[in-house]
């Protein structure tokens, strides 16, 4: 004799709604999907949030896009990836110890960075010049998990994603306190990862942090990011908005305006860029000309529009792989395909229109 299950969801939501704070995003409550699902007997709809993101693609292929260094060597130099799960592990954190729901967090935290470029955000710069309207990786994150991949996520984990970039003195636009956590998780996981990579690198010693800084936060990273988290819990708990003191604001503001100053425009650091930016625009017009000869009918944007998309999907190794096929001579031996830029193709709706004989 077979017991029927429980329904393991409905308790967790049960659980939510008496738990957690008035203030906290409840599952059962979400503002939904685009497109309507059965429930999981066993996940939250934020639990299937970060299990579709965990198992797409554009996840596993993080690991091999830059954060700030390219290509590095040293295996104990952030990717994207690492620099994801840190983004992640600091935004449960914050959103357990404030009784909020550490699963939307999380699944935000997760995708926040999936339509991040090669070669991080030298990548980007390029894709921003060449693309008509510009190119935000947040934006294009959206894109990823409600078109290219079509995740179909709930709206809160895609705003939450949309609205995790910007200045750290603008308040994040996400319509929950989970997403507004997410952003300052990003600042908070950069700022003190960078700098230990920065230092492994040669680029910076500690003698050349900012001092007050350091004397404020700490030259162990795991004490200052410890002392940047209870910051804002204490400042935000019990309350319908995420903030921090006005003293830990100024130093975080301080390190990371000394941080794009030292490390993120600092020619060492940024002495392949020039490179990178070749590679970029090479592999652009490549593939926007091969576009417009196969599909000769179809307006610019939405050639230009699947072009980027492909090329902010690649890794840096898939991306130097393809420039190397396309612009250097190579000995006779099997090369990948471009299979994917097609298949975008469709998504993006170019169609290739025979004359009438």
């Amino acid at each position: 004799m077979t017991t029927e299950m429980p329904n393991i969801r409905e308790f967790h939501e049960e659980r939510e709604i008496t738990l957690l704070s008035p203030y906290a995003a409840k599952s059962r409550f979400s503002k939904g999907r685009k497109r309507a699902e059965e429930p999981c007997p066993i996940r939250t709809e934020f639990q299937r949030d970060k299990d579709r993101i965990i198992h797409s693609k554009a996840f596993r292929r993080l690991k091999h896009k830059t954060q700030v260094f390219f290509s590095p060597t040293n295996d104990h130099y952030r990717t994207r990836m690492t620099h994801t799960l840190e983004v992640s592990q600091i935004a449960r954190t914050i959103t357990r110890a404030l009784n909020l729901n550490e699963d939307l967090a999380e699944a935000i935290a997760l995708g926040h960075d999936l339509g991040h470029t090669p070669f991080g955000h030298s990548g980007e710069d390029v894709l921003n010049e060449i693309m008509f309207g510009g190119f935000r990786h947040a934006e294009h994150s959206v894109r990823v998990v409600t078109l290219i991949e079509d995740l179909n996520l709930t709206q809160e984990t895609i705003d939450g994603i949309l609205n995790h970039s910007g200045s750290l003195k603008k308040e994040s636009k996400a319509f929950t306190l989970e997403g507004k956590i997410v952003k300052l998780s990003d600042k908070i996981a950069y700022i003190n990862h960078d700098i230990d990579d920065a230092m492994r690198a040669g680029i910076i010693k500690e003698e050349d942090l900012p001092q007050d800084c350091i004397k404020y936060f700490s030259l162990d990273r795991s004490e200052r990011i410890t002392k940047m988290v209870a910051d804002i819990v204490q400042n935000s708990y019990g309350k319908d908005k995420i903030t921090m003191s006005e003293e830990t604001f100024f130093y975080i503001n301080k390190l990371r305006t000394w941080m794009f100053k030292n490390v993120y425009t600092n020619s060492l650091a940024k002495k392949e860029e020039g490179k990178v930016k070749g590679i970029i625009k090479g592999l652009f017009d490549h593939y926007e000309e091969l576009l417009r000869k196969t599909y000769p009918n179809q307006n610019e944007e939405e050639i230009r529009r699947t072009v980027c998309d492909y090329i902010a999907g690649m890794t840096d190794r898939y991306a130097v792989q393809k420039y190397k096929e396309i612009f250097i001579p190579q000995s006779l031996q099997d090369v990948s395909n471009d299979n994917f830029l097609f298949t975008l193709a469709k998504i993006n709706n170019l169609s290739v229109q025979l004359s009438v004989l």
